[in-house]
């Protein structure tokens, strides 16, 4: 009965441990834990660099980051500048990829 019951809970605190791992791992649509904040930081860098960009500080620009890529979402007052946010986001480390969504005003 003590084996069975050794058994047992070995089984349960294998069971709980693959099911936490689990719920850590990133998935196509769904990013894992590290990879949120590494992408939180990437979001971070990316803004900064943008609002440090004197034709671009002003601008109406959003910025999501998931897995590396880099989405640019909002409003600019010149061509310009379109080219110009993505080429600033892409310089950015970490950033793998930039879809540029931006539009003028």
């Amino acid at each position: 009965m003590k084996n069975l019951n050794s058994i047992a809970r070995n089984f349960a605190a294998i069971a709980l441990l693959s099911a936490a791992a689990v719920g850590c791992a990133s998935t196509a649509n769904k990013e894992g834990t590290g990879e949120y904040i590494d992408d939180s930081v990437v979001t971070t860098k990316v803004m900064s660099a943008i609002f440090a960009d004197p034709d671009l500080k002003s601008a109406e620009i959003s910025v999501e980051t998931f897995k590396g890529v880099v989405q640019l979402s909002g409003f600019v007052s010149k061509e310009a500048n379109i080219s110009k946010a993505g080429a600033v986001a892409s310089g950015v480390e970490g950033v793998t990829s930039v879809k540029n969504n931006l539009h003028l005003k």
